[in-house]
């Protein structure tokens, strides 16, 4: 089992890491602010990178830390990681898979079917905890339902591509009748990106940078090279796989938690600005409230529904990393992909 608790978020836009003995340290304005020892760490996610020291670079790289280096809104820049566990044999398999384009569409077919399936549980549960549904969640759901029987006989990855950019359209023209606190201000049409334009778009690039940092973590713990995507074609600097297996998590890490903290309204106006660019940023207390959400929300417990045990939240992408290398190593007739019940 992992430590849920072992991910060290640094969002002060001035602070610099550095080694001291068996400690890291953040250091603001020359002075010590944070001391924790590198054995209860497993990762460290460093928002806007003012520095790290290059010792402390290569004490993480020998213990197997996870460095990762974002920009204030969250974009990654680079990660840090120690040679892979991964034996050859696995990662040739991989690859020979994710060459393979029929059988490569099969597994991303499987993937999409589950971010289909859980998007429409998001809308539903949602809808459930609010009110009766509305004709337009109604639609929503039921498009949702039909895309993801779709999605597995689809072929090929253009034709997959088609049913979820299809299904996304649905999905996020029902989400903002769920949102339940100053639609004015929180009401969103599309999804926009690179930049966000919206604070709940902003919301959302965050958690789902967060979700593909642990994505791609899980897949290395586990021996997959992270790069080598089915759906996600090979493209430098792209982590093909950690994108395409986070596509059944979406909406059960993110979308949902985006949910929670604006009608439990845990985030406000204040806590977004504008830049000149259009772009729509969180100010560093809401980055540090959501990260917050965000850990807490791994320590709670679910049963996995196909392996039928009780983990942690943190640990399900683990647990679809694992489950994803055995198929690979055809120890499973099939990837069994995350259905949230």
């Amino acid at each position: 089992m992992r430590r849920m608790l072992n991910t060290l978020f640094i969002t002060a836009p001035n602070a610099y890491l550095a080694l001291e003995n068996e400690n890291l340290i953040v250091r603001l304005d020359d002075e010590v602010k944070l001391r924790v020892p590198l054995l209860n760490l497993e990762a460290v996610v460093q928002f806007g990178y003012p520095g790290a020291s290059p010792a402390l670079m290569g004490q993480c790289a020998q213990r197997k830390i996870a460095m990762t280096f974002l920009t204030e809104s969250g974009r990654p820049l680079a990660q840090l990681v120690s040679p892979s566990p991964g034996n050859v044999h696995l990662r040739r398999a991989q690859y020979r898979l994710a060459d393979d384009a029929q059988r490569a569409a099969q597994v991303a077919g499987m993937i999409i079917a589950a971010k289909l399936l859980n998007s429409r549980t998001v809308l539903q549960r949602a809808q459930r905890d609010h009110g009766e549904q509305t004709g337009s969640l109604r639609d929503a759901t039921q498009h949702l339902a039909q895309l993801a029987r779709q999605a597995p006989r689809a072929g090929s990855g253009e034709s997959l591509l088609g049913i979820e950019g299809e299904g996304a359209r649905h999905y996020f023209q029902a989400l903002p009748s769920l949102i339940l606190e100053d639609q004015a201000f929180w009401g969103f049409s599309k999804r926009t990106r690179r930049p966000p334009l919206d604070p709940f778009n902003a919301l959302l690039s965050l958690l789902y940078t967060l979700l593909a940092h642990e994505m791609q973590t899980a897949l290395f713990a586990v021996g997959l090279d992270s790069a080598a995507g089915f759906l996600h074609r090979d493209r430098s600097g792209r982590q093909g796989l950690a994108l395409d297996m986070m596509e059944e998590l979406r909406p059960v890490f993110a979308d949902r938690m985006a949910l929670t903290l604006v009608n439990r309204k845990q985030l406000s106006s204040k806590d977004f600005r504008c830049t000149e660019s259009g772009a729509v940023l969180l100010q560093d207390a809401a980055r540090k409230a959501v990260l917050t959400a965000w850990q807490q929300r791994k320590q709670d417990m679910i049963t996995h529904p196909y392996l039928q045990e009780k983990i942690p939240f943190g640990l399900i992408p683990y647990a679809q990393a694992l489950l994803m290398a055995r198929f690979i190593r055809k120890d499973l007739d099939a990837y069994p992909p995350f259905f949230w019940r």
